[in-house]
């Protein structure tokens, strides 16, 4: 999957993190559990504001997700995701929100003019991060699935 950028000032804040370093592993762990994604078997590392995951996957969205929780929190700028999948599938485009988007928004661009219907499919890829449509964040980076 590679590395994901993330803005470092923005997301969950965490025990012991910071603007100027990510939280411990066993924190950013914590993280991972509180959005019921399992941490077991994964091997997390930080250095200062850089989080590298290693281990397995169940799929292709799971390890989207796993990165997802991890960089959006506050003091992480990068996540590794070296992540091996399970069941490989075609990987979801990687959005930051800017202010005045909207799921809604979100959704026409980039799945075209009049697809704003299609927000939910966004809403639903990001679950469990996101609990509401409407409590997106500008800096907040979400999963855009490939079209249905």
């Amino acid at each position: 999957m590679g590395v994901l950028s993330f803005l470092k000032d923005v997301g969950e804040k965490l025990f012991g993190a910071s603007e100027a370093k990510a939280a411990t592993a066993d924190e950013l762990r914590k993280e991972l559990e509180k959005h019921n994604l399992s941490a077991e078997g994964l091997d997390i590392t930080v250095d200062n504001d850089k989080v590298t995951v290693t281990g397995q996957a169940k799929s292709t969205e799971e390890a989207e997700k796993i990165s997802l929780a991890l960089g959006n929190t506050v003091g992480v700028a990068a996540v590794d995701n070296q992540l091996s999948v399970e069941q490989a599938a075609p990987e979801a485009t990687m959005y930051t929100v800017v202010k005045g988007d909207t799921l809604w928004k979100i959704a026409e661009t980039h799945y075209g003019k009049g697809q704003g219907a299609k927000y939910n499919q966004i809403f639903e890829a990001n679950k469990p991060m996101l609990s509401h449509p409407d409590k997106i964040y500008p800096g907040q980076v979400l999963r855009i699935p490939p079209q249905a």
